[in-house]
């Protein structure tokens, strides 16, 4: 807030200087090189013209030459002086928007985002060459601030507001996500549940690659947090309960400890939005009058939360299957949090 003020303050005082030119207007044209000549001719019509549609226009244009050519000191002074002078313009969200993206434009991220919240706070919605002022700025917010109190009540205002002019499944996601940041868990899940009714495998979110199942993980978690059974405290006895259950030819207890929330089986070429409606197998079937070998170690592929298993013998159609183990992310119940699981199935040698 001090480095806005200071701001406020030095383009004031700029302003004052230029002001002491002959004329006041000069300063509007003087620096520029490639719209000089229309910028002088714009600022003569401006200083006549009186209807309100055609003075916006002019502005608007002033305005655009002086942020096309990086006067953005002169462009503060201009926008911040038709603001002042007329504070029931009807525009007045624009000229604040493109202040915004003038501060936005120099790497103050921070007063930019004063102007972007100051409009969507203090001003009425306006549509300029049919687009939305405050859905600007909120697109524009949620760039600039990372902090998940304020993305809960950006994302919550486009699902609200402009649900039809947005990619809704995106927003329902990232709600979900800052929800998690809060550690309101069963707000996250009431959203994630609105993002999985949607049915968008194609929502792309960096560093997730799998969208919908990571959201069918943690609503489908909470419905079977209730039992932990399917669960272990390490990997490696995990790793040998299921190993001791192969050579034993137990293909029920193989059952029992299969994930109960969205075990899958498929092919390493799979898409990942294909693990989420696997037909059930019955393990029995596979098993019958076979001999399973299993790898005596984890394939050197596997990281702290996820870890494969190598086994073969399964049928003479697909021989090789690797089991999947995971690590639970699931903060909301410690009772299976940071507990292991048999996750699912790839078949076939690793690609």
């Amino acid at each position: 807030m001090k480095t806005f003020k200071f701001l406020i303050f030095s383009a004031g005082v700029f302003f004052l200087c230029i002001a002491c030119n002959a004329s006041s207007d000069t300063y509007l044209y003087e620096g520029l090189k490639k719209h000089r000549d229309e910028q002088i001719q714009l600022v003569n019509l401006l200083e006549t013209e009186t209807n309100e549609s055609m003075r916006f226009a002019l502005i608007d244009k002033i305005a655009a030459n002086l942020r096309q050519e990086k006067q953005y000191k002169t462009l503060t002074v201009f926008l911040g002086n038709i603001i002042n002078t007329d504070q029931k313009n009807p525009y007045t969200a624009y000229w604040l928007l493109m202040l915004g993206y003038c501060y936005q434009e120099q790497n103050m991220p921070e007063i930019a985002a004063c102007y972007f919240e100051r409009i969507i706070q203090n001003y009425h919605d306006i549509e300029i060459q049919e687009k939305s002022i405050h859905l600007l700025c909120l697109q524009n917010l949620i760039k600039l601030s990372k902090d998940p109190l304020r993305q809960v009540n950006y994302y919550s205002r486009l699902l609200s507001e402009f649900y039809t002019s947005i990619d809704p499944a995106y927003a329902y996601f990232m709600l979900g996500r800052a929800y998690e940041g809060l550690g309101e868990w069963q707000a996250a899940i009431q959203t994630y549940t609105q993002f999985l009714s949607l049915k968008r495998y194609d929502v792309i979110i960096q560093g997730i690659p799998d969208s919908f199942g990571y959201a069918s993980k943690i609503v489908n978690y909470n419905a079977a947090a209730s039992s932990k059974n399917w669960t272990f405290a390490s990997l490696d006895d995990l790793v040998k309960t299921i190993t001791a259950a192969i050579h034993k030819g137990a293909p029920n207890t193989l059952e029992n400890y299969r994930s109960k929330v969205d075990f899958f089986a498929m092919s390493w070429k799979q898409e990942q939005a294909e693990k989420q409606e696997q037909p059930y197998f019955n393990l029995e079937s596979f098993m019958a009058g076979r001999r399973i070998r299993v790898a005596s170690s984890l394939d050197p592929s596997s990281t702290p939360y996820e870890a494969y298993l190598r086994t073969s013998g399964w049928n003479q159609y697909i021989s090789t299957w690797y089991l999947c183990f995971k690590k639970i992310n699931f903060p909301p119940n410690p009772d299976i949090h940071d507990r292991w699981e048999w996750a699912g199935v790839y078949y076939g040698e690793k690609q």
